[in-house]
């Protein structure tokens, strides 16, 4: 399957643009001109909407789609409660929230068989997935296609790909995904995850609360971070299959099953504003300094669920990507310091620059609010004393999922025997340079 599935991602087509009221049909006529909901919709399809956001949410960040399908997705029987497998959700109950700075290795292999779902592992999270506040951090790792299909009523979906391509066959269409690329799954829209190697392995955001945007640039002005023509979207593709499918629901915290008579990815024409996402972060374009110091890594934000509180994300999802240190006398790598945000750190490929050892790609570090981090000591020690000629970091992919709230682990990751032992010693090593001057 991996083989027809990587030349059907590698042959697909895109619209450009984020948060852009894009159309798309499969079939000419597809789409009604002029309304929405016509008495009678075009090829005798059904009109539906799929609303991300209050109906009366501002214009400027209010996300819906009008979808015209085959069937309605009314019509399927009831759902029944099914294994969570390791997947958990907010609000997290299982242990107390640890100030302890934590670092995990990559997730061990799956057994034989293990698709996208049942790959999931919950590493922890924040808020309450009731209330469509916080988020959760999952990591995956996967050896089979879906043959299934999964929504998330609970939130949206940002997936980060570390080792292995993916094929998103979603309501919209398809999207190709692959390691320094990330897709987002908005809250509610179905998908299935084909693999395009023999496994896949990375890391998922789930934001339940606000959904995803671009941050605001003020005083960089028009341009820079993420481009919005950058991010794309799928044209529209339809599945026309009879016979029993397995739909996966998570709602409320908990998954949910049943079998349609049909596949419920008939999209045939679609238009609006709440729709799938694929970007490659290499084209992240990074703004740093050119003169002194080293640039709050808010710097580095590529997307951000806004709360209640101006400036106070519920999360941001920021990236290190390639780019040019040229600071003079500066410290360059990430300075130490203590946070109010809580702060999940992924590594897609390389090395980090703050930590060259330890920290492995498709691993992992948590560093909880007001816990203190920074540079370790072979770091330190080699930037104290290093020529400050301009150097371009191009080595290296690490990611964060910075949060307003912390994050508390689930039972299984705290115990996990991934985690690592020893992970404090990282700084113990660090010597005292005091010297008064009488």
């Amino acid at each position: 399957m991996s083989g027809d599935a990587r030349k059907t991602a590698e042959g697909l087509s895109y619209l450009s643009g984020f948060g852009n009221e894009h159309s798309s049909e499969a079939v000419p006529g597809a789409l009604p001109e002029g309304r929405n909901s016509p008495q009678r919709a075009p090829l005798g399809l059904y009109a539906e909407q799929l609303s991300g956001t209050a109906f009366t949410e501002p214009r400027a960040h209010n996300r819906r789609s009008w979808l015209y399908r085959i069937r309605p997705s009314a019509a399927h029987p009831a759902f029944s409660r099914a294994d969570n497998g390791l997947m958990r959700s907010a609000p997290f109950t299982e242990t107390v929230p640890d100030p302890n700075r934590l670092r995990w290795n990559p997730l061990p292999e799956p057994a034989p068989g293990t698709d996208f779902l049942a790959g999931l592992w919950t590493l922890g999270g924040n808020g309450d997935a009731t209330q469509r506040t916080g988020m959760a951090v999952h990591v995956y790792h996967a050896n089979a296609s879906m043959h299934r299909v999964f929504s998330d009523a609970d939130g949206e979906l940002l997936i980060v790909p570390e080792r292995g391509g993916l094929l998103l066959r979603t309501e919209f269409g398809l999207l190709h995904v692959e390691p320094a690329e990330v897709a987002l799954i908005p809250r509610g829209v179905r998908f299935r995850v084909e693999l395009l190697d023999d496994s896949a392995r990375g890391y998922v955001c789930e934001n339940y609360g606000a959904p995803f945007r671009l941050p605001d640039l003020g005083p960089i002005g028009a341009n820079g971070l993420a481009n919005a023509r950058d991010f794309r979207a799928p044209v529209a593709a339809y599945e026309d299959v009879e016979g029993p499918v397995e739909v996966v629901n998570k709602f409320c915290g908990n998954l949910w099953s049943t079998m349609y008579d049909h596949s419920p990815l008939d999209v045939v024409a679609w238009h609006g504003n709440h729709v799938p996402y694929v970007y490659d972060l290499r084209r992240f374009n990074v703004i740093g300094t050119i003169s002194y110091d080293h640039p709050d890594p808010s710097i580095f934000t590529v997307l951000t669920s806004p709360s209640d509180t101006p400036g106070l994300a519920g999360v941001d999802f920021v990236v290190f990507a390639p780019r040019w240190l040229v600071g003079e006398d500066t410290f360059r790598p990430p300075y130490f310091h203590r946070n109010v945000m809580s702060e999940y750190m992924g590594l897609v490929e390389g090395a980090y620059d703050a930590k060259a050892e330890g920290f492995v790609p498709g691993g992992g570090s948590l560093h909880n609010m007001m816990s203190a981090h920074g540079p370790d000591r072979d770091t330190f020690d080699g930037a104290s004393a290093a020529e400050l000629a301009p150097r371009k970091i191009d080595d290296g992919l690490a990611f964060m999922f910075e949060t307003r709230w912390p994050v508390t682990l689930t039972a299984h990751a705290a115990r996990a025997d991934h985690l690592q032992s020893g992970y404090d010693e990282v700084w113990q090593a660090l010597e005292r340079h005091f010297r008064p001057l009488h």
